[in-house]
């Protein structure tokens, strides 16, 4: 089943995509991948969530934070590239957890993320290599930023 009609079966609608907020590009393309720039969970009323692990924001929190950042980068890759279908697997993703020094449960918070892009892609696809790490902040306190590599296919 292809990508656009899981969203359908799952019944996700999509927030629309965010808009840049700097000098770069939100998806490169060169060759078969793009690097799709950090991304964090911004949501239907084009503001983001907010808060910081282990102070403010729960676990439980975190994961829906995660997989609110999930939506957008789908968001995004569906305004680039016209589809999802274009999407062949995701490669690779990196993900901050704005977090205190005493939280250790970056990788569980990114989770939120993961089985977004597994139940989107499937498991094979939607499933790739993946660095969760804690940081002290991050811009407009939000709780979570993720970046993506994909492959597209022609």
């Amino acid at each position: 089943m292809s990508a656009e009609a899981r969203l359908i079966e799952l019944g996700i609608t999509l927030p629309p995509a965010p808009e840049k907020g700097g000098v770069y590009e939100l998806l490169v393309q060169t060759g078969n991948l793009g690097y799709v720039s950090g991304h964090g969970p911004f949501l239907d009323d084009g503001t983001y969530m907010k808060g910081r692990l282990g102070e403010d924001v729960t676990l439980e929190e975190g994961q829906k934070a995660a997989r609110q950042v999930g939506l957008a980068l789908l968001a995004t890759l569906k305004s680039q590239l016209g589809s999802l279908d274009r999407v062949s697997r995701l490669v690779k993703s990196l993900a901050l957890v704005n977090s205190t020094d005493d939280f250790t449960e970056q990788p569980a918070v990114i989770n939120g993320f993961s089985e977004l892009f597994a139940e989107v892609f499937g498991d094979e696809a939607g499933i790739g290599a993946r660095s969760a790490m804690g940081t002290n902040v991050l811009p407009g306190n939000i709780p979570v930023e993720i970046e993506i590599i994909v492959e597209i296919k022609d």
